[in-house]
């Protein structure tokens, strides 16, 4: 029996755990044969899975052993040929329970499982309660990520008339530093300049070491609190962000907060769904 090498360097190894890990876009992308671009699956007509939809020949392998999907080039002869009329590479159709594709969304979207699970890992790390972080989400309401020469603190919620208002009157005093957002992006922001509050809104995790300088405050606050239920709150939220410290021996290999947000989403192999 011929052993026919896989596509990518995928040799087997040995190993003792599996670590999971939250996966940047930037990896999700190089996991990735193609993108998806359409919703169609199969054609009605041929049968045969449409170009570009969930289930396309070209992104995630042929249909048929050493066939591509318009048929030009058949037989193990052609094997690793790409096909210049429709893009598929001639191989066997078993990797189509190995290739993954992934789809770029539109707008950011927020993770579920970190958002609505209970309790909520992104309301910690922002320092935000769950209905105010459902409403900046579901764009009842803007969150102010830089208040400029305006008389607001950070993270204040606004609705769509306050938000209006405070643009004109910040391009009428030409205060250019005025920013408030909303939906996932807003939230993503926000966990991107994840720091100690002492720290000006500026420069905050300029350096990448805000999480650090979050812990090491978190610390202080907790030892010097006298209620309990905030030092309560403060332990959950140096939890989280301890977690997050810890995930990675080097900052590079680190799961990073704003990788909760999602902007691009895996597409698992077609014939493994």
């Amino acid at each position: 029996m011929i052993d026919f090498p896989r596509t990518r360097d995928q040799a087997a190894a040995d190993f003792d755990f599996i670590e999971i890990k939250i996966a940047s876009p930037e990896k999700i992308r190089s996991w990735s044969f193609g993108e998806v671009t359409k919703p169609e699956t199969i054609n009605y007509r041929s049968f045969k899975p449409e170009r570009d939809g969930l289930f396309c020949e070209r992104i995630f392998g042929p249909v048929k052993d050493w066939e591509c999907h318009c048929g030009k080039f058949k037989r193990i002869r052609f094997r690793g040929h790409v096909c210049d009329r429709c893009g598929v590479e001639v191989t066997l159709s078993k990797v189509r329970r190995e290739r993954m594709g992934h789809i770029e969304l539109a707008v950011p979207v927020c993770h579920i499982w970190f958002f609505k699970t209970l309790p909520s890992q992104l309301g910690y790390l922002v320092g935000m309660t769950l209905r105010d972080l459902e409403k900046v989400i579901y764009y009842a309401s803007y969150v102010v990520t830089h208040p400029g020469k305006q008389d607001l603190e950070f993270l204040d919620l606004l609705d769509e008339d306050e938000y209006y208002d405070l643009r004109v009157k910040s391009r009428e005093k030409g205060d250019e530093r005025f920013k408030a957002e909303i939906g996932a992006e807003a939230v993503r922001t926000l966990l991107t300049m994840l720091d100690s509050p002492e720290r000006r809104i500026n420069d905050r995790n300029s350096d990448g070491k805000g999480l650090g300088r979050l812990a090491k405050w978190l610390r202080i606050e907790i030892a010097t609190e006298t209620s309990q239920h905030r030092k309560k709150k403060k332990l959950k939220r140096l939890k989280v962000v301890d977690a997050l410290r810890n995930s990675g021996s080097t900052q590079d290999e680190r799961n990073r907060p704003e990788w909760m947000i999602m902007d691009v989403v895996p597409v698992i192999p077609p014939d493994l769904r």
